[in-house]
């Protein structure tokens, strides 16, 4: 074993299953779809992961069995449409016969993807049921999070999966509102308005903590957010870096939430490579881990090898990563770039990455 793992480390992939990115590839076809998984789940049990973040959420639908969310179209190609079987439940199955967590990834807000309108979604979805409830932002539709019944919806639609399935964890990624969702005219980015932006989106995070809590506390919950919280430029507390803010583009105080311990990790994606002028990659794991220094929040570390650059230093960075005790594992962007063996990262995982021990 190499000395230099961690043995209680996270070891994770995103399956991505919007636009059908990591999976299902093959559309209507429950058999196929189901060796398609266990072939991604042999693959990463052959290189030591011991954790998948599943989308089983990605715009307003439903990988499982709901009562208020519909069959997602990216199992069938046509949303509401029944697939005849329970994707959720047979991920989650498959993947615990292999000790592998796990985690069931949502979209919160977004309802659709760009160029798709109201009239395409299913009936019974609630974003057609409740028009009143939507943001519509260059040619897309999202969930407003300044609306009380928006926040129900999300934590009753949390609520339903815990419930109902033994999922290991809650995740969200890095859409909240709208990226570069406009202020009105002359509205300072700290001014009222974004400030009470950024609390809807807060209340929502508190909320699911809640749920999830009370519900069943074994479960983890955590965000994985863009990796720039502020700059120092905008704020002495920020990172040394230039770059988009995830607190102005989407109104996410990813580092209240942690003071405040309503998540149980962080996964700032880092996607950013190691010599990067502008958001140098060690720069930012610094930074976030003297952010979640002396909070129970974990830090987990977020890398995009669908990055061509970045797939060819991921030792590296994951290197760097465990040169650090505060980081406590890594989630890798995603699962095709690992299926098609891009920069031959199989080889480059299997020798140098994982422990043969991938117990959490």
């Amino acid at each position: 074993m190499n000395d230099n793992c961690k043995n209680i480390e996270l070891r994770g992939v995103w399956i991505a299953t919007v636009y059908n990115i990591d999976w299902p590839k093959t559309l209507n076809n429950k058999e196929k779809q189901k060796q398609e998984f266990i072939n991604i789940l042999n693959i990463i049990n052959d290189l030591n992961f011991n954790s998948v973040f599943v989308q089983i959420r990605p715009s307003s639908d439903a990988f499982y069995k709901s009562c208020i969310n519909p069959w997602s179209k990216y199992i069938t190609g046509e949303q509401g449409c029944n697939p005849g079987y329970d994707p959720l439940e047979f991920m989650i199955e498959e993947s615990h016969k292999r000790n592998i967590e796990f985690h069931a990834w949502l979209n919160p807000y977004r309802v659709t993807t760009k160029g798709i309108n109201l009239n395409e979604l299913s009936d019974n979805n609630m974003a057609k049921l409740h028009p009143d409830w939507l943001l519509s932002y260059n040619d897309a539709l999202f969930y407003n999070p300044a609306n009380i019944n928006v926040i129900k919806y999300i934590g009753d639609t949390v609520f339903e999966i815990i419930s109902n399935y033994d999922v290991d964890g809650i995740h969200f990624d890095d859409y909240f509102y709208p990226y570069n969702y406009p202020l009105p005219y002359k509205e300072d980015k700290n001014g009222i308005i974004g400030n009470s932006r950024r609390n809807f989106i807060t209340q929502m995070i508190k909320m699911v903590n809640n749920i999830v809590k009370k519900t069943n506390p074994r479960i983890q919950f955590g965000v994985s957010p863009f990796d720039i919280w502020k700059n120092k430029a905008s704020d002495t507390k920020g990172s040394n870096t230039n770059g988009s803010e995830s607190y102005y583009s989407v109104f996410a105080d990813s580092v209240k939430w942690i003071e405040e311990e309503i998540i149980d990790y962080i996964a700032p994606q880092i996607y950013w490579t190691i010599d990067n002028k502008n958001a140098p990659y060690e720069e930012l794991v610094k930074w976030w881990l003297n952010i979640t220094k002396g909070t129970n929040v974990k830090l987990y570390i977020g890398e995009n090898i669908s990055n061509t650059d970045i797939s060819k230093e991921i030792s590296k960075q994951i290197d760097i990563n465990r040169s650090y005790e505060e980081v406590n594992g890594n989630i890798l962007f995603s699962m095709s770039s690992i299926e098609n063996n891009e920069c031959n990262i199989i080889e480059q995982i299997r020798s140098s990455y994982f422990c043969k021990d991938k117990k959490l």
